[in-house]
């Protein structure tokens, strides 16, 4: 738990205040919920890593290493510090902090940016408050306890007289740091600000065009540089001509890099400097390069499939074994086995990857869009020879992460140009770059099978996992536990059953892949609420009447792949959202005629979200009217943001479900832009309504979470309308006629 500060708070005042008297408090929030992205990077040695500063101004500052992508962070953040403190959230500015691993400890992911930070903000604006309310008393020579905090200030409630913060941060600095454990917090009945909706503080910007996203950084002498990379993954340059591509006006140079790692970090290839991106991007179309497509240049899809099918045929490592799902599907007279597929899905951010770097003899800096930068510094730090101290990294603005900037592929090629070049350099992805050289959704494979005995209770659930794990990739024992990654909720399911199996099974492939908006859950939940509706069909039940009753009573199930953690799935809450949404979306009140409801509930990131879509199908083509949601993410800090998160998690799935798949012919992805990887249009969206649970209950994730239950909810109301069961992504013709 956070407490006083191990530094020299006096020392911080000196360099932290502008020059003058200020408040200055310090705390600890967590970095990423990525465990195996955070293996990338070294632990900061300070454990206070963010900084609320008061000035005689009366300006609040939250100094904070957290990223905005567009998911709120920076809106609800401080939401939570004015909350404590009694005053207007909109005194309060945020400033991303610098990155210093040695003060902060950066990373956003994981949807846990509002939940990591929930009590530490709480306590860091409590603290600064019973310093305000304790120097207030002091000047007047009175009672704490007729002193109060309000409106941004100190009210002494007998004589009427108010101070303002800034009026007392002198004498607040003064005062040694209350224990933060100890501190009373604002009743939650008393709360103005939190659970109330509030217009995003960047929004301004964005819509007149003023903000500044990683794209637009620019500096003196910079040059624009565009990479060819072999389209083979794992492939390199064999030699290449760049006479044309010097001919092109603009081109100032043309140099090759190097790859790093395993084929799994960068490719290398031929690098393009020019004047602007148009010439770089027009030199790179003339050179003339023969590649070395290396191992990977026969997969493909179709091979890796084949390899799914030749992995399900065999028994895969237990992973889970409770009773024995063997013997009970051998005896049941009523069983299924089905089998789901889900193909790689690249991230495709509005923003594509960019980064702008500057390498000096005597230090480095860098402008990145990026969800980790203590990673992006410690690449360029490796690149240039220079000390992490050096490096000074820039976090800027981005068009969208949803994991894809938890990578520094992108940093480690403009710090090799920069290197090279002596100049800086902003290397600049295109949208066919971001396409065919992402790092994607892991490919899975599912065999199902399961039984209902006469009761209507399952009576065995076996689930056989083949995929291509990122923990293979990423995690430090991967390779032995290439299962970590890749079951999540599916590995302790909420439904009752005393014959519980699962196994899993590494489909080795050369493809890129890492961490994809929802994670493992994008699998787990499509593959979970799909069968456990086919389950409700084969006994014959309602499948909401179904779904509660395996539920059962209210109970906690530990997360079996993260016992250590401790945060279990409360049956209760899963219930509440299933029952909410059922409720708000008329669940069983008549359709009109070819129009077919389909519900899913489902945990992740410690957050219950259910669906029920509303579709119809003719002439093959799925039709979805209506999504209405219910989400528990427990305390809603910024209700409308939950809300623009959840709505923005069901386009994302809509896009991976309704759409294409990333295929792979010749090592390669055959997709290269939205031409051909489409997306839904405005008119394809359907209504979507969000009710959002106001609980009582610490915040949790909400990025995330409202993306597993899209894809079965809809596939679930096509069998209600059809007849036909969807069980692979995206949705194929073949499967609906």
């Amino acid at each position: 738990m956070t407490t006083a500060p191990v530094l020299n708070r006096r020392e911080f005042l000196k360099t932290g205040a502008a020059g003058g008297a200020a408040l200055v408090i310090a705390f600890h929030v967590p970095g990423s919920a990525y465990a195996a992205a955070e293996d990338q990077e070294k632990k900061p040695a300070n454990p206070l890593n963010a900084w609320v500063r008061i000035t005689p101004d009366n300006r609040v500052t939250l100094i904070v290493g957290k990223s905005e992508m567009g998911q709120g962070a920076m809106t609800a953040l401080p939401m939570i510090l004015a909350e404590e403190l009694y005053l207007d959230w909109k005194q309060v500015s945020v400033e991303q902090a610098p990155t210093n691993p040695k003060i902060y400890d950066h990373g956003t992911g994981g949807s846990g940016s509002v939940a990591g930070s929930w009590l530490p903000l709480r306590q860091a604006g409590a603290a600064a408050r019973e310093m305000m309310i304790t120097a207030a008393a002091q000047h007047w020579n009175v009672s704490r306890d007729t002193c109060k905090a309000q409106n941004g200030g100190v009210l002494h409630g007998a004589r009427k007289q108010f101070l303002t913060y800034g009026e007392l941060v002198e004498a607040a600095s003064r005062l040694p740091l209350p224990d933060f454990n100890t501190l009373p917090l604002k009743n939650s009945d008393d709360f103005t600000i939190v659970g109330h909706d509030r217009k995003r503080f960047e929004a301004a910007a964005k819509s007149t065009g003023a903000a500044k996203f990683g794209i637009d950084s620019r500096t003196t002498g910079m040059e624009y540089a565009v990479i060819a990379r072999c389209p083979v993954f794992g492939g390199k340059v064999a030699k290449f001509d760049a006479a044309k591509a010097k001919a092109v006006p603009g081109v100032r140079d043309v140099i090759s890099i190097d790859a790093v790692g395993e084929g799994a970090f960068t490719s290398g290839g031929v690098v393009v400097l020019a004047d602007n991106s148009w010439a770089a991007i027009q030199g790179r179309k003339a050179l003339n390069i023969t590649w070395d497509e290396g191992p990977n240049a026969d997969e493909s899809s179709e091979s890796l499939r084949k390899h799914f099918i030749e992995n399900a045929a065999k028994p895969g490592k237990i992973v889970r074994n409770d009773g024995d799902a063997d013997a009970a599907l051998g005896s049941a007279s009523k069983k299924i086995e089905v089998v789901y597929e889900l193909p790689f899905a690249p991230h495709a951010c509005m923003e594509p990857m960019n980064c702008t770097v500057h390498i000096r003899p005597d230090g480095a800096e860098a402008w990145v869009p990026t969800q980790a930068p203590q990673w992006a510094q410690e690449v360029i730090a490796k690149v240039s020879g220079l000390p992490l101290e050096k490096v000074n990294v820039h976090t800027t603005l981005m068009g969208g992460g949803f994991g894809r900037r938890y990578q520094a592929d992108f940093v480690m090629e403009a710090a090799q140009v920069a290197k090279a070049t002596g100049k800086p350099a902003q290397v600049l992805w295109t949208r066919e770059d971001d396409m065919q050289h992402d790092f994607y959704r892991p490919a899975s494979y599912h065999k199902m099978q399961g039984a209902v005995d006469a009761q209507g209770k399952v009576a065995a659930w076996k689930h056989f996992q083949s995929s291509t794990s990122i923990a293979a990739v990423w995690d430090k024992n991967g390779k032995d536990k290439p299962e970590a990654s890749e079951f999540a909720t599916a590995a302790f399911i909420p439904y009752e059953t005393p014959n519980f199996r699962v196994e899993y099974a590494l489909a080795h492939s050369g493809v890129p892949r890492a961490w994809w908006r929802s994670v493992e859950h994008s699998s787990s939940g499509f593959v979970v609420e799909t069968f456990v509706d086919e389950l409700a069909a084969a006994a014959g039940a309602d499948p909401l009447k179904f779904r509660l009753q395996l539920i059962g009573d209210a109970r906690k199930i530990p997360d079996f792949t993260n016992p250590k953690e401790n945060k279990p799935l409360d049956t209760a809450r899963l219930k509440g959202v299933l029952q909410l949404a059922a409720e708000k979306s008329e669940w069983g009140k008549p359709l009109p005629k070819g129009v077919a409801r389909g519900i899913a509930g489902y945990f992740s990131f410690e957050s219950y979200t259910a669906a029920v879509a509303e579709v119809s199908v003719e002439k093959g083509q799925v039709q979805i009217h209506r999504i209405v949601y219910a989400v528990d993410c427990g305390r809603p800090v910024n209700p409308a943001g939950v809300v623009a998160q959840v709505e923005s998690a069901a386009v994302y799935a809509l896009s991976a479900m309704m759409k294409d798949a990333i295929t792979i012919e010749r090592g390669r992805v055959k997709q290269a832009n939205f031409n051909d990887y489409d997306m839904p249009r405005m008119k394809e969206m359907p209504k979507i309504e969000v009710h959002v649970v106001m609980s009582k209950e610490d915040p949790t994730g909400i990025g995330e979470p409202g993306l597993p239950v899209v894809a079965p909810a809809i596939g679930n109301a096509v069998f209600a309308a059809t007849g036909k069961r969807l069980r692979r992504l995206p949705i194929q013709a073949a499967d609906l006629a």
